[in-house]
């Protein structure tokens, strides 16, 4: 397996993860929590958020949950959010939809929000920012590179 520019960065700072991968044509961040043997609550997938002006958001969420729009824009101060389609977020990112990685799009501007569902695991999987790898990471370390912050925006489970 290649290293992935989130994997580079990572080791860059210091930060512990383990590279795990699943068939590279499973786009549904559930199965692949079936096919990593762990719980879908600790999968995340990242879903790019436009806003009507600025960058669009990163939001990284758990697998087995829904984005709340409405929720996201009301505790981020935005009047109007809408999902990017799978083109515009392919389009914005320069990663293909099932590879969308905050860690491989870091210092490109986009605001890097994490569900705060995630502030009670130790640590999570998400993108290697590259479709059919997933890295394990400690939270704390995520937040620390991406420079992420803790937000409440996924539908209430």
């Amino acid at each position: 397996m290649q290293k992935t520019i989130a994997m580079r960065l990572l080791e860059g700072k210091g930060v512990p993860y383990e590279a795990v991968t699943y068939p590279s044509d499973e786009r549904d961040a559930t199965v692949v929590a079936q096919h990593l043997g762990v719980p879908a609550s600790q999968v995340y997938k990242t879903l790019v958020v436009v806003r009507q002006k600025g960058k669009p958001f990163l939001s990284v969420i758990p697998a087995d949950r829904q984005l709340d729009l409405k929720k996201m824009a009301r505790n981020v101060n935005e009047k109007k959010l809408k999902m990017a389609t799978h083109e515009e977020a392919e389009k914005l990112t320069r990663l293909q939809v099932g590879g969308i990685s905050p860690l491989a799009l870091i210092n490109r501007g986009f605001e890097i929000i994490v569900d705060e569902s995630a502030r009670q695991l130790a640590e999570i999987y998400v993108s290697a920012g590259e479709k059919g790898i997933n890295l394990k990471v400690p939270v704390a370390g995520l937040m620390e590179v991406t420079g992420a912050r803790f937000v409440d925006v996924a539908e209430d489970e």
